[in-house]
């Protein structure tokens, strides 16, 4: 179970990233950001995450915030892995945690 917890949080960890990286990129690049080949590469990279955010938010919610909905939920997804992880390593041991 540990190690399934510890492969989420990693996936989390790297969305998160993927999705950070993309907006510095974006504020960096302005609006020529659509012709960059790492912004593209890392659109690319977040556009599941995005679609999930998609699916899981209401209507309401503009396109062009999806990314940022998706950053929330991921982080708050990270939390919950944390916290789920540091109290499975209480549970068996620290010293098999390492």
């Amino acid at each position: 179970m540990l190690l399934v917890v510890t492969a989420l949080k990693l996936i989390t960890e790297t969305a998160l990233m993927v999705l950070l990286g993309q907006w510095l990129l974006g504020l960096l690049a302005g609006a020529r950001r659509d012709g960059n080949l790492a912004y593209q590469l890392l659109q690319m990279a977040g556009r599941p995450f995005v679609a999930v955010a998609r699916r899981l938010s209401p209507r309401c919610i503009v396109d062009r915030h999806l990314p940022l909905v998706a950053a929330l939920m991921l982080a708050f997804a990270w939390l919950a892995l944390t916290l789920f992880k540091i109290s499975l390593c209480l549970q068996v041991g620290i010293a098999s945690c390492r």
